[in-house]
């Protein structure tokens, strides 16, 4: 049943889709997530055929809020790097919505909703100046702000470090698939990428967002040499649930 201070949010993962029903006054899961398998590959049919079972999972009839790991402008997706370079220049709104039953859909970059979600109700709730918020895991997704206002599709986990893209050794993705220690990948390989956002943007907090963040314990206390506070996100890996619920809710 849909709530009237509830709104459905969707967040699109190279590895997995996920969504819930959002309660935009808590900034919080109405109800348990959702979730299921990214398709391999991850088309448009094959990614908007996943969003409706996750949304049908509840029987939601309101608007639809989703989030996409690339940059999105209007509801046009303008590049994709963790799923299928098929979805490049694909209409994601219309799609989901054709795949809705004809449902209203909202869509936005995945870290962009995600740091929307924190300024408003988790770790950036009330910060001024320069905030930055990095979701870690299948890529590196970023949101920026100055002074609470957003500046869309960042996309910093693509900037080049030592010669890649910095997503390919900075993320858990890298971690995991290289089997590296927490110590060896938050000294050699996370300091390193914070140390150039840094340099690049002088921030004055870094919000470490995605799965990881539920093991901050793990890693940030590793990291040394950065200016800037470094907090992990308070709403974790929900974040880009709930920006995206809220996104909706503003369209």
């Amino acid at each position: 049943m849909n709530d009237f201070v509830s709104v459905f949010g969707v967040d699109i993962g190279g590895s997995g889709i996920k969504g819930a029903p959002v309660d935009l006054e808590r900034g919080a899961l109405a109800q348990e997530r959702h979730k299921v398998l990214t398709p391999q590959p991850a088309t448009p049919d094959g990614v908007a055929g996943c969003v409706a079972q996750v949304v049908e999972h509840f029987g939601w009839t309101g608007p639809v809020g989703v989030t996409f790991p690339g940059v999105v402008t209007g509801s046009t997706i303008r590049t994709a790097a963790n799923v299928d370079k098929s979805w490049i220049g694909v209409d994601a709104g219309a799609l989901l919505s054709e795949n809705l039953g004809g449902l209203p859909v909202t869509v936005l970059n995945d870290a962009d909703a995600a740091g929307v979600a924190e300024m408003t109700f988790g770790a950036g709730r009330g910060r001024k100046g320069t905030v930055i918020l990095l979701t870690l895991g299948t890529g590196i997704g970023s949101a920026l702000f100055v002074d609470g206002l957003l500046v869309p599709n960042t996309e910093l986990g693509h900037l080049e470090l030592k010669g890649h893209d910095a997503e390919k050794r900075a993320s858990t993705r890298a971690k995991d698939d290289e089997g590296l220690t927490w110590e060896h990948w938050a000294k050699r390989r996370l300091t390193k990428y914070l140390a150039h956002v840094e340099m690049l943007f002088s921030p004055e907090l870094f919000i470490i967002g995605g799965g990881v963040s539920r093991k901050a314990e793990k890693f940030l206390p590793l990291i040394e040499g950065i200016k800037a506070e470094i907090v992990p996100a308070e709403l974790q890996n929900n974040a880009g649930i709930v920006g995206a619920a809220m996104a909706a809710a503003r369209s």
